[in-house]
């Protein structure tokens, strides 16, 4: 199984002003949300999981060994990031040139890499563009060859960064579909984000930043039940925990469908609480 301990962790730009402040943290099987609004410290967090900024204090330990004692390549091998803007990480002229980038750069031989890339660009639905300019298409097709271009290198963990942003139902879907995949490979799978919905259907853990700390973290139908702590952290329950408050649903819900049968079932005249 893969994990990260986080101890005592905290990261500063400037002296004396902590973005994240002794954070504890112990990430391992579970496909784990990271939620809190802008600020809060979550895109630091994870760049200090990938390596792209060195703690101020403590240590991050990937899989029993100190991400310092890493090299930049071999951290690259074992954790991939999804940025939240593709733009920021998509710079090739054709879409699997850019797909192909990424294993190439690890080391995997141009026959391996070109067959990883089209599997992974199988997997985002965009195998038919692999000779286009990734500029030619929207920005939310841009975002899964960016998805594409890490899945190709086979990370033991995957960090995305608000991958729903720009996503219609079926890009959803397909995320979806690629996490629980990536969850069934054993892999360890991170992902911040604002779509409340979203993490609370898809993923079994949830950790809330507020004003860089962990101000709660545990099971996902557990923490979006906690109205009153999501709040604090100016955060709003999924739109399933506020229906089942408006129908007067007592109890724990991340689908439609489960709220919808528990309302069904407490105006059962047969049903007993």
């Amino acid at each position: 199984m893969n994990s990260i301990e986080i101890k005592n962790l905290s990261f500063s730009y400037t002296a004396g002003n902590d973005v994240l402040k002794g954070i504890d943290l112990t990430l391992n099987g579970a496909a784990t949300a990271i939620v809190g609004q802008n600020g809060a410290g979550k895109s630091t967090f994870v760049k200090l999981l990938k390596g792209l900024i060195v703690p101020t204090e403590g240590e991050i330990v990937l899989n029993g060994k100190n991400t310092k004692d890493y090299t930049v390549a071999s951290l690259a091998k074992e954790i991939g990031l999804v940025f939240q803007n593709p733009n920021d990480q998509v710079f090739k002229n054709t879409v699997i040139s850019e797909v192909m980038f990424g294993p190439l750069n690890i080391g995997m031989d141009e026959q391996d890499a070109r067959e990883k890339s089209m599997e992974a660009l199988r997997k985002v639905k965009l195998d038919e563009y692999v000779d286009t300019n990734p500029y030619d298409l929207s920005l939310s097709e841009r975002k899964m060859i960016a998805i594409a271009s890490i899945l190709a290198m086979d990370p033991n963990i995957v960090i995305f960064d608000e991958p729903t942003m720009g996503q219609d139902h079926e890009g959803k879907e397909t995320l979806k579909e690629i996490i629980y995949e990536l969850r069934n490979q054993g892999k360890l799978v991170l992902c911040i984000l604002h779509d409340m919905d979203f993490a609370a259907e898809v993923f079994e853990r949830t950790i809330v930043f507020n004003q860089g700390r962990v101000q709660i973290e545990g099971p996902t139908r557990d923490i979006f039940k906690q109205k009153d702590i999501l709040h604090q952290a100016y955060l709003e329950q999924p739109i399933v925990a506020q229906i089942a408050e408006v129908l007067g649903v007592a109890g724990s819900y991340v689908t439609e469908k489960e709220v919808v049968s528990a309302a069904g079932a407490c105006h059962d005249p047969n049903f007993v609480e």
